[in-house]
């Protein structure tokens, strides 16, 4: 039986104390549980806590950009240290992938990244995933771990993509758990309160749930789960714990997907309901219907198309810059991105 990729995804909040420190306890019942389930799937384990492990060696530490890029630096070897000693215990190798923006948004790269993790699963090894914090530019940095984890569901056409929560799963308005969300509609979005983020993260439960919606409309299953349980990866794909959110439907071919998952936060392109509309139609994208740009991109980068309601409904190669996008605004007949460039999300 053909061997189903799993993204496991840790934010800083679930795997540090109090202090920020890496709890070794949660590490190794993480590593153990994993340890059970790597024969029945490919694992990638995105792991957040680099910069928690390193940010303690620098005195006065502010967080800062260049900061965190040093905290980083001095905390990945610690931290892939540490997976790799329980790792060990199991039997199994870790490598550590430091991935970048340029990894998703250009093919030929993407294709590389594709085939180097296969060669590790091919080899039985274990990717612990981070960003490279070293030289990522500020502009075209991950949002968060999130979005990380959600690109590397979508490159290898995952089957479940698990992101692991401090409070346990998606909360209503009672903030009890919701066991199953069938589809993350309007009524979903509006129990997540915007700017909502944990102290250890950069994100929070409106990352996880933009990131969700994502994965799931192409075609991921997604798990929010705590770590509570003695084995909380296991326990959440059988349902026991935490929220799963059902996979829609894909059609989506092979360069539709990386076309989905190299875009996102290079650019944001905001529409009105005239130009949503079409768009939702398989029609081109017109400059008339464009209300806002956010950041800089060139002539066929890919960027993200947002509804009135800042709620993400597609991507798209745009044809014009956004220099020249910003120009044409109010010109009839300009298309900004061709149908065949836009994939709904």
């Amino acid at each position: 039986m053909r061997q189903k990729v799993l993204v496991i995804k840790l934010g800083s909040a679930v795997i540090t104390n109090a202090n920020g420190n890496i709890n070794k306890a949660v590490i190794k019942k993480i590593v153990t549980d994993i340890g059970n389930l790597h024969t029945n799937y490919k694992i990638v384990l995105v792991s957040s806590g680099a910069v928690s492990s390193g940010k303690k060696y620098l005195s006065g530490y502010k967080g800062t950009l260049l900061q965190r890029k040093v905290a980083a630096a001095i905390g990945n070897p610690i931290l892939i240290q540490l997976y790799r000693s329980y790792f060990q215990r199991s039997g199994l190798t870790v490598a550590q992938a430091l991935c970048e923006r340029s990894h998703f948004s250009n093919r030929k790269q993407f294709l590389q990244l594709r085939d180097t993790f296969n060669t590790f699963w091919s080899h039985n090894v274990i990717p612990v995933v981070n960003e490279n914090d070293v030289i990522s530019d500020l502009e075209l940095k991950f949002s968060d771990n999130d979005e990380l984890a959600t690109l590397l569901a979508i490159a290898f056409d995952a089957e479940t993509l698990v992101l692991c929560t401090s409070v346990g799963g998606f909360l209503n308005g009672e903030k009890k758990i919701i066991p199953e969300i069938k589809a993350i509609d309007k009524d979903v979005l509006g129990l997540v309160k915007k700017g909502e983020k944990s102290e250890f993260g950069l994100g929070g439960m409106l990352s996880k749930l933009t990131f969700t919606r994502l994965a799931t409309n192409l075609g991921i299953h997604v798990i929010m789960c705590g770590l509570k349980s003695a084995s909380p990866i296991t326990d959440a794909l059988n349902k026991k714990t935490g929220s799963w959110f059902h996979a829609q439907k894909s059609n989506l071919k092979n360069r539709q997907k990386w076309l989905a998952s190299g875009s996102i936060t290079l650019g944001n392109v905001k529409l009105d309901k005239g130009a949503a509309k079409a768009v939702a139609e398989r029609k081109s994208l017109l400059t008339v219907g464009i209300t806002g740009i956010e950041g800089s991109f060139a002539i066929g980068e890919v960027v993200q198309l947002m509804g009135e309601d800042d709620i993400i409904i597609g991507i798209a190669k745009t044809k014009l810059s956004s220099a020249e996008l910003k120009k044409q605004l109010k010109e009839k007949n300009v298309v900004a991105a061709h149908a065949n460039d836009i994939v709904l999300v």
